[in-house]
């Protein structure tokens, strides 16, 4: 390969990864439910069970996300992009119809449905997204996961903050948005996001960090540009429509990436040529290596064939940190220690994610937009934060990232106890804390998952994990709140229900905060099983690095 295609590749790649940066930047539309779930409970007349329950539909959605999975392997990333597109179209258009009185409301079992088909579109878009991009960036798994699953924690904020800038924070626009917008979207992602040749060279690797530096700092710049907007709360027409343009302006900017690269390898033209007119000079000194090279080379044959005998005489289980069939990783206890701690963390966040507009009244403010925003923002920071963080300590240390999950449940279980106590702002720190622990968890368990159990089926691996966010809204969300919520509500005249008051949603708190506990010890067990495997991968790194090193000298 020349060193212009080589570098127009690269920047094909960034092109990619810059659209999947905005696909993710529509597919947080899932966490959106509290900004129209109090117009659908009107309109319908729903009790806060019935209500939670859709919710559980929307979440349920996610659990076919399996098909995506399973598509992943033998559909092109375009086509799966198309479906998920067309799914949130028809899911939350419906929705839209609803609450904008374009027609009567649909029984309550097709609402179900409807909810269910827009909760679905999301795992297409993701698992697009994810797996293209992860296999496109071997090497820098946690920068990946964080910058994008940050995009989708930023999702929420942007969407809710458009909507009050632009609308007003009327829920029938709300819901236009989340049907158009991500179908736009999603179809200028179709024509650039593929998976494209690797480079294994050590300057590509310091490019590659040097410009997820750069999607790093923009994605901050995003998210404090959102987190002031909702601080100032200005009313005024024009700061609004000056906003949405500087916002839109933010979000488009990371395309100076991929121009720059597309410019480098246009500038590298004469370059080549110089090279290739050297070429045969270069072709006389490399056709014979030297002999120490083909004794080398001899050994590693002959050694590669000795474990080809072995496997052929007995063909044994995969260890973790190798290639694993589903059903294979599915054999391992650190598969299901995985998947229950994911189950605390992602169950117990969704739960609140859910029920924010009634805990919102319930502790007494009528206006809950600044919590989702909240728990948005620092969602995204929770995400890009410690795919870094944790990616740097890897590389430096090799130290597990399952710790990270560990600290985040530690911090979400205080953040739980704090909105139980009903203490004046607790609402504020527990929308910050709850959002931020949710954040690491769902950026943390990508890059692990494909770690212990390989990239080869990672597509069905990671809908399996997501299986966690239907399962951990039913649980939390629409057993748990739902039915203690109900409990201790006032029923009101045309049927429906309220609650103001602590108790509303204290035992639930301190009920999901003792579920937090859990799955910070199954994370700190998880770490001490997989410390070799992270030793393993800590040493693998220090050759290159010594070699980069020696041969610059």
């Amino acid at each position: 390969m020349g060193i212009r295609e080589s570098h127009t590749f690269s920047a094909w790649k960034w092109l990619g990864f810059v659209s999947a940066v905005w696909v993710q930047t529509i597919s947080g539309n899932n966490y959106t439910f509290s900004n129209y779930s109090d117009a659908i409970k009107t309109l319908m007349n729903l009790t806060q069970l019935q209500l939670n329950n859709l919710s559980v539909a929307k979440d349920v959605g996610k659990a076919f996300g399996l098909l995506a999975g399973l598509a992943s392997d033998r559909l092109p990333t375009p086509v799966i992009l198309l479906i998920g597109a067309i799914e949130g179209l028809i899911g939350y258009g419906a929705q839209w119809l609803v609450v904008s009185q374009k027609i009567h409301p649909l029984p309550y079992w097709q609402m179900c449905i409807f909810m269910c088909l827009g909760g679905n579109s999301t795992t297409w878009m993701n698992t697009a997204v994810l797996v293209t991009c992860i296999r496109n960036f071997r090497r820098n798994r946690g920068p990946v996961s964080g910058i994008l699953k940050g995009y989708v924690g930023l999702s929420t904020a942007i969407f809710t903050d458009l909507c009050s800038a632009l609308f007003s924070d009327d829920p029938a626009r709300f819901l236009v948005m989340l049907a158009v917008i991500p179908f736009a979207v999603c179809l200028v992602a179709i024509l650039f996001l593929r998976e494209i040749p690797q480079s294994t060279s050590v300057a590509a690797e310091k490019e590659e960090a040097r410009y997820f530096a750069i999607f790093n700092i923009v994605a901050v710049v995003v998210a404090v540009y959102l987190l002031t907007y909702d601080l100032i709360g200005s009313t005024n027409q024009v700061f609004s429509l000056v906003f949405a343009v500087i916002l839109l302006i933010l979000l488009a900017s990371p395309l100076a990436v991929p121009i720059y690269a597309f410019v480098k390898s246009w500038r590298l033209v004469g370059f080549e040529a110089d090279m290739e007119r050297q070429q045969p000079l270069l072709k006389e000194e490399t056709t014979s290596p030297p002999a120490e090279t083909k004794e080398i080379i001899t050994e590693v044959a002959a050694a590669a064939s000795a474990d080809d005998a072995t496997v052929l005489v007995e063909k044994t289980k995969p260890v973790i940190g190798e290639e694993h069939t589903i059903m294979e990783a599915m054999q391992t206890w650190d598969f299901w220690v995985l998947f229950t701690s994911f189950l605390c963390g992602v169950g117990t966040g969704m739960a609140v994610i859910n029920n924010m507009a009634q805990i919102g009244l319930a502790l007494g403010h009528a206006d809950v937009s600044i919590f989702i925003s909240l728990t948005s923002i620092w969602g995204f920071f929770g995400r890009i934060i410690s795919g870094s963080v944790s990616e740097y300590f890897l590389k430096k240390a090799g130290t597990p990232r399952p710790l990270w999950n560990a600290a985040s449940q530690i911090l979400m279980a205080v953040g739980l106890l704090l909105m139980a106590l009903a203490l004046p702002g607790c609402l504020y720190i527990g929308s910050i804390v709850v959002g931020m622990c949710y954040g690491v968890r769902l950026a943390v368990t990508v890059p692990v998952a494909s770690e212990l159990f390989g990239l080869k089926y990672y597509g069905l691996l990671y809908n399996i994990l997501i299986l966690n966010l239907p399962i951990g809204s039913f649980l939390f969300s629409g057993l748990l709140a739902g039915y203690l919520y109900d409990a201790q509500a006032t029923p009101t005249p045309g049927g429906g229900n309220t609650c103001v008051g602590a108790h509303c949603y204290g035992l639930v708190f301190i009920i999901m905060a003792m579920a937090s506990l859990i799955g910070f010890g199954l994370d700190v067990l998880l770490a001490i099983r997989t410390k070799n495997i992270y030793t393993q991968i800590f040493n693998s790194r220090k050759p290159k690095k010594s070699l980069a090193a020696s041969n610059g000298q």
